[in-house]
């Protein structure tokens, strides 16, 4: 007589888990990021997440924005828009030393 056991009952009886097996196919990718993180029952299990974007870069010299937060989409929509950019004219845009010579050549035009 055959018995039938769920998977758990099954991995339990062969010593082998399915949760812990080999990562899926998408996973094995080094596209996303791998983070260990402890769960309740004290295991520690690997979370693979999306990693972050790049810095966001001056629109005119193409220097690294300070001020600027590299997030992805989902996370910078929820935060507050005084978190995303400097409060200056052209912040995260343009540089601090670009909107600088900007202003002065405005100011020199008019």
């Amino acid at each position: 007589m055959a018995y039938f056991f769920p998977y758990s009952m099954k991995s339990f009886l062969n010593g082998f888990s399915f949760l812990r097996g080999m990562p899926q196919p998408y996973k094995r990718s080094r596209s996303l990021r791998r983070v260990k993180v402890k769960v309740s029952g004290g295991r520690t299990v690997t979370h693979y997440k999306k990693r972050k974007p790049g810095k966001a870069k001056c629109g005119t010299c193409g220097t690294i924005l300070k001020g600027t937060l590299r997030e992805r989409p989902l996370k910078m929509s929820k935060l507050p828009k005084t978190k995303k950019r400097p409060e200056r004219p052209h912040g995260g845009n343009l540089c601090s030393k670009c909107t600088r010579s900007l202003i002065v050549e405005k100011a020199r035009s008019q």
